[in-house]
């Protein structure tokens, strides 16, 4: 069962997701969803989550919802207790049966340069790219091979999101992959970026899938 949140920008953002620990359950675990807002001017913004599993960890609290004030330099205030933050954060397990069909299979040791040029296809920029290496190339750069995966539907539709005012542009980059013993053969996915205008949503996370 769908479990709906209202997650005020103000209130997934954590000014510190380093340590965003949540059950390390292997296989259904979507790990560190971020989302970052760029409004065009400062404006007021709600999101609501849809998402198809159980939530095990969100910062802050997002207890019945979450209202923030988003400036166009990503800042978020929460218009109640005037804390900021950079990014909104949520955690949870889920049933979902992630699309391997295409993808890559890449030897841990050259995981930094995959992800440096996988995300900048996919059309992060260099910050956003370095907090989501640095969260999971602890994670992948000491097994033999990973196998890799960007989803598209598998995910979205798994974890919809409704944000108003309604952005412009929307970026998900959500990675599921696999560590591996031996590199298996896998058809190379093409990835490609959206041109960003007006008002834009990004937001990065990934699942191991056991």
């Amino acid at each position: 069962m769908k479990r709906l949140l209202t997650l005020s920008l103000a209130a997934l953002l954590a000014a510190g997701l380093t340590a965003c620990g949540a059950a390390e359950e292997r296989g259904d675990l979507s790990a560190k969803p971020v989302l970052y807002l760029y409004p065009e001017e400062e404006t007021e913004v709600t999101v609501t989550l849809d998402f198809d599993g159980t939530l095990t960890s969100t910062y802050p609290d997002y207890g019945d919802g979450w209202t923030v004030t988003a400036r166009p330099d990503g800042t978020l205030t929460d218009p109640e207790t005037g804390r900021t933050y950079y990014c909104l954060f949520w955690e949870g397990v889920t049933d979902t049966e992630y699309d391997f069909s295409t993808g890559f299979c890449v030897a841990g040791e050259d995981t930094a340069a995959f992800l440096e040029d996988a995300l900048d296809r996919l059309g992060l920029t260099e910050r956003e790219a370095d907090e989501f290496i640095i969260y999971w190339l602890p994670r992948m750069e000491s097994n033999a091979y990973n196998l890799v995966s960007f989803q598209s539907e598998a995910y979205t539709d798994s974890a919809e999101l409704t944000i108003d005012p309604a952005p412009d542009t929307v970026i998900r980059v959500f990675m599921a992959w696999k560590g591996l013993d031996q590199p298996e053969k896998i058809t190379p996915q093409e990835l490609t970026a959206v041109e960003r205008n007006g008002f834009t949503v990004v937001e990065w996370g990934g699942a191991e899938v056991g």
